[in-house]
């Protein structure tokens, strides 16, 4: 396996913002820009298909963003955010099939996607990026994904919920939007962590939470990544420091497999240098 993952970006996930809404295209094109810097190459996505999105969400979902009919004040409507979502879930099948082909692979790409649920987008997130990707792509093998945004992930919770081949890990602060993730239950391992937590105590945990990993087996890893678990960012109320996230990418790459990875949130100025330290972590 290849020791730095393949970057994947496109400028066409910049085309929509909502005044004061801290989900903005900054957010991306400051860490494509800084990575770019430090010599790291990026793939393009290619958008996904209908029949993609299908295997995760209904088509009253799929038609109601298709059709802008909706009214969601985390997750407002814009000009072309349907055509602009499905890149952004390109972005994650594009990451998967890199790690099917044992290349770790990491999609930069907006909008984020993990509490998008089968029926019901919110959250900043329209389609699920991570769960779409892991059931267009590996069909028999079996994924575990590691979710450590600071948000729990409950769209992927449900849209995974009874799936064999699938395990579903997260941390996130408890409490907290959307307020599920509160206790573990068959295929999801929840690990609520209370307002405060520190890089030590995370980390801790962290590795508790990669022994349900090891337990279950996977063929390939999936990473919901957040980085709203940082000290200064501006949503949450979690303690975590830069080099922190170095040791969670590290925790994820010691387990030997295939690692794909999609970006979910983060808002703190300093998200260029999380993401570089995260992905030092996967490469070591």
């Amino acid at each position: 396996m290849q020791q730095t993952p393949k970057l994947i970006f496109s400028d066409g996930c910049l085309d929509y913002r909502s005044p004061g809404h801290p989900e903005k295209p900054e957010r991306v094109l400051n860490v494509f820009r800084f990575l770019k810097e430090k010599g790291f190459k990026f793939e393009s996505p290619q958008p996904a298909r209908e029949e993609d999105i299908l295997l995760a969400h209904s088509q009253g979902l799929l038609s109601s963003v298709a059709g802008g009919n909706f009214f969601e004040p985390d997750t407002p409507f814009f000009n072309n955010i349907y055509e602009i979502a499905l890149l952004s879930c390109g972005g994650a099948i594009l990451s998967a099939q890199f790690a099917k082909k044992s290349l770790n692979a990491f999609s930069l790409m907006r909008p984020p996607g993990h509490h998008a649920t089968r029926e019901k987008l919110m959250g900043f997130c329209y389609f699920n990026n991570i769960a779409v990707a892991t059931l267009k792509v590996f069909k028999t093998e079996k994924v575990a994904i590691i979710d450590f945004d600071c948000h729990h992930g409950n769209g992927t919770e449900d849209i995974l919920k009874g799936k064999e081949n699938c395990l579903y890990v997260s941390l996130h602060q408890s409490p907290c939007y959307p307020g599920t993730g509160l206790a573990s239950s068959g295929n999801s391992k929840n690990f609520p962590l209370p307002a405060g937590t520190n890089g030590e105590k995370y980390i801790e945990v962290f590795r508790e939470s990669i022994k349900e990993v090891k337990k279950f087996k996977p063929d390939f890893v999936g990473v919901s990544a957040g980085f709203d678990t940082f000290k200064n960012d501006p949503l949450t109320d979690m303690c975590l420091d830069i080099a922190d996230y170095e040791k969670i990418g590290k925790l994820i790459k010691d387990l030997g497999k295939p690692v794909f990875c999609v970006l979910e949130g983060g808002y703190s100025d300093e998200l260029p240098q999380l993401i570089f330290s995260f992905l030092k972590g996967l490469s070591e």
